[in-house]
């Protein structure tokens, strides 16, 4: 199967790519602009695009020389502050590079797609816990308003012209090959943090949870879901809510760390319980998540110290 990667030189695109490629039977092609992604991230055996999703012509071209007939949609703007902060930008590479990756495969033998949504931007406050794919959406940033808005328009394609898709609704990811830089996962912060022998901040009291999911779940989840007929919203998480400050206590177990975290004032906005629930995952793409939060800690830190030990 031809199959186009978007922002596969990324965090979970990289593994998604590996995933695919190990799958056997795909032809993997990856388009990234490598703003965000490292081409030292870039499977050898995919080929690979550099390009922008807002320059549509680029785009066509990619799309023209090679034939997707699903595309893993997984480039966005992820910073969730940023998009706030600038709704403008945020939607012209969420929605409108979206709309040029979608107006030129959907004449070029487009079949499915696989999207990466959001299990926590796009409920908000949530009613119950854990929140399945019924739940009211109300997301309350511009990030998640776009991530909503895409799986309104991939139903629009689906309606239109018949192109199936899965609406990935991620919990929170984290392992490998995360950023620790900037507004990456609160996991990676903490590693980078502890590994330059640095007090990690927790910021408000440390006991607003979230669903953790490792990538390499995720990465299982996104390639069934390739061939799978599921179709729609489908979350991707555990179901188990986790407190910071739990999370703080088991990753300073793995890393060795006796030291204790600083607190700071909560950040406004903040969701304070975020879980899902992915019992449509279970039975449509046969999904279950296989690693435990202590080994995909475990996982996480080895890799960071890893590469942190690795000369320039």
């Amino acid at each position: 199967m031809r199959i186009l990667v978007t922002g596969g030189a990324g965090f979970i695109g990289s593994h998604t790519v590996d995933g695919l490629i190990a799958a056997d039977g795909h032809e993997v092609a990856v388009l990234d602009d490598l703003s965000a992604g490292k081409r030292d991230r870039l499977n050898p055996r995919a080929r690979f695009h550099p390009a922008d999703l807002r320059d549509a012509a680029a785009v066509a071209a990619i799309v023209e020389r090679e034939r997707p007939e699903v595309i893993v949609h997984l480039a966005a703007q992820m910073d969730v502050r940023r998009s706030v902060a600038d709704p403008a930008f945020d939607a012209q590479i969420n929605l409108v590079g979206f709309l040029n990756l979608m107006e030129a495969a959907r004449i070029r033998g487009l079949k499915r797609v696989v999207f990466s949504s959001t299990g926590g931007a796009i409920y908000g406050e949530q009613d119950t816990f854990p929140a399945d794919e019924g739940h009211p959406c109300r997301p309350v940033s511009p990030y998640g308003v776009a991530k909503f808005s895409t799986e309104a328009y991939l139903f629009f394609y689906r309606a239109q012209y018949g192109i199936e898709y899965a609406a990935m609704r991620y919990a929170n990811v984290y392992g490998p090959r995360q950023d620790p830089h900037g507004e990456a996962g609160v996991i990676a912060i903490f590693c980078g943090r502890m590994l330059a022998g640095q007090p990690v901040t927790i910021f408000g009291d440390g006991e607003q949870t979230r669903d953790y999911v490792y990538v390499g779940d995720v990465v299982r989840a996104n390639v069934a879901a390739v061939t799978a007929a599921a179709e729609g919203a489908i979350n991707i998480g555990t179901g188990v809510e986790t407190s910071v400050n739990r999370l703080y206590r088991a990753l300073a177990a793995a890393a060795g760390v006796a030291a204790e975290p600083i607190y700071a004032p909560a950040r406004p906005g903040e969701q304070s319980r975020s879980v899902i629930a992915a019992g449509r995952a279970a039975r449509e793409l046969g999904w279950h998540p296989a690693v435990t939060l202590e080994d995909g800690l475990r996982r996480t830190f080895e890799f960071f110290q890893a590469r942190r030990a690795q000369p320039d």
